[in-house]
C-alpha cells in the first residue's frame, strides 16, 4: 500500500522536475551562430578536407588514381615530342617528361580517405583548409586541375604525330 502512494507522489513530482530543468534554459543566452558568415570552426590538423593539385609538381605517374578506392581521379597524359619547344616546366624549371592533359577529381565520388595524397611521390596532391563546398549542382563537384586547353592538346598531338611520321620515313630510307 505504501508503494502505491510513493508511485502517485513520483508521478506528480516528475513533471515539475522536468519543468524546473526547462525553465532554467529559458533565461540562458542563445548560442545560435550564423553559419558560414559568423562562424569558422577550428579543425584538427588531421581533418580530411578538399584536395588541391599543384600541376607544376605533378609528374603524371597516375599513382594517385590507382590508389583511389572510389575511382574519382581521372588522369590522361601525353608524351611530348622531342622537337617540342613549348613544354611546361616543373618546380625546378626543367621541362616535363609527361604532359598531364587531364587531371580531374570528382568530389561527388570522393570518400576523403587521403590515399591519393599518401601515394603521391611528387607531393602534388595536398589537403586545403576548405571543408564546405556543397553545391546545388552535381556537375560543380567535378574539379579540373589540368592547365592545357583543347587547342594546346590538339597541337601537342599533331607535333607527336608529325615527329613519329618523320622518324618512320627516316627508318624506311635507312633500310633501303
Amino acid at each position: 500500500m505504501l508503494k502505491y502512494f510513493k508511485d502517485i507522489f513520483k508521478a506528480i513530482t516528475t513533471p515539475f522536475q522536468g519543468m524546473k530543468i526547462t525553465s532554467g534554459y529559458i533565461f540562458t543566452p542563445r548560442v545560435t551562430r550564423k553559419y558560414p558568415e559568423d562562424y569558422t570552426p577550428v579543425l584538427p590538423p588531421s581533418e580530411r578536407n578538399q584536395l588541391a593539385v599543384d600541376m607544376t609538381r605533378c609528374g603524371g605517374c597516375q599513382l594517385c588514381a590507382k590508389a583511389c578506392p572510389s575511382k574519382c581521379i581521372t588522369i590522361e597524359t601525353l608524351k611530348p615530342a622531342p622537337n617540342d619547344t613549348d613544354l611546361p616546366l616543373d618546380e625546378k624549371g626543367k621541362p616535363k617528361r609527361l604532359l598531364v592533359t587531364r587531371f580531374d577529381i570528382d568530389y561527388g565520388l570522393c570518400c576523403y580517405c587521403a590515399l591519393c595524397e599518401e601515394s603521391c611521390n611528387f607531393t602534388a596532391i595536398y589537403r586545403t583548409e576548405k571543408f564546405d563546398y556543397s553545391t546545388p549542382h552535381r556537375k560543380e563537384l567535378l574539379h579540373k586541375y589540368a592547365t592545357f586547353t583543347d587547342d594546346q592538346i590538339t597541337e601537342k598531338k599533331r607535333l607527336i604525330a608529325r615527329y613519329n611520321a618523320e622518324k618512320k620515313t627516316e627508318e624506311a630510307q635507312a633500310t633501303t
